[in-house]
């Protein structure tokens, strides 16, 4: 009896191929969702709504909050570029460097500046 390989390896490679691909998935939605990416990213979520507010109620006008949210553009890039030379995630140091740059962000939201 002579059987045909063929079937039998595209199956296989088919097989292999949905593994890899759900493990990619699994390990991109880890990496989305790393525990000091996402303490990074909420507060500059959170300072993008004080930067709102404290425009809507006049403490600020639109040529500052316009410089605000382009220095919290800046530190979101350098997380994603720090994220993509590491596998998704950032380093303790990492997250305290871009945490310092929040800081003086915050503190120019607060002083009106």
């Amino acid at each position: 009896m002579k059987t045909n390989a063929r079937p039998l390896v595209l199956t296989g490679l088919f097989a292999a191929s949905l593994l890899f691909a759900a493990q990619a998935r699994a390990e991109s939605e880890w990496q989305k969702e790393h525990p000091r990416r996402e303490e990074v990213n909420q507060r500059l979520h959170h300072q993008d709504r004080r930067i709102h507010r404290e425009l809507k109620e006049g403490k600020i006008n639109r040529d500052e909050a316009r410089k605000l949210r382009g220095e919290d553009r800046d530190i979101r890039q350098q997380e994603q570029g720090m994220a993509k030379l590491d596998h998704g995630h950032i380093t303790r140091q990492e997250q305290k460097t871009l945490n310092q740059e929040e800081n003086q962000v915050s503190q120019q939201i607060k002083n009106g500046n």
